[in-house]
């Protein structure tokens, strides 16, 4: 079974995640992805072998495994997160202890509307009372 860190590792090499992300979004075509990538057969191979040993693609179609769709959507927020990192610094008001949780909750939902990172942040806040 993969650790966290195997998933971390894989995803993490540029190659590995643009043919994980291909296969996420159903638009699969290992020759596409060899010219795209520039890769040799090998190469690719290699990299679809580990990525179906942590168990985030299967072999079946080329669709992703019920844990690829689970990290593929966490993936897709981290982008958002990144996307809307101004705002996400506004917010970050956690360092400034004299601001009262109301308050900091009134700018959440002020600067990030319906976001779902917006309740990400209201649940952190809910854990610490």
């Amino acid at each position: 079974m993969a650790t966290t860190r195997d998933i971390l590792n894989e995803i993490a090499d540029e190659k590995a995640l643009t043919i994980f992300d291909t296969i996420a979004k159903a638009e699969y075509d290992s020759d596409l992805l060899i010219a795209k990538l520039g890769l040799s057969r090998k190469e690719y191979y290699m990299r679809r072998s580990r990525l179906m040993k942590t168990g985030l693609i299967s072999r079946k179609s080329g669709m992703c495994s019920l844990l690829g769709k689970i990290v593929y959507q966490t993936q897709l927020t981290i982008e958002h997160a990144v996307n809307i990192c101004p705002k996400l610094k506004a917010v970050d008001l956690e360092k400034s202890s004299d601001i009262p949780e109301e308050e900091r909750n009134k700018a959440i939902n002020f600067l990030l509307g319906n976001d779902p990172i917006k309740n990400i942040l209201l649940r952190e806040s809910c854990r610490r009372d």
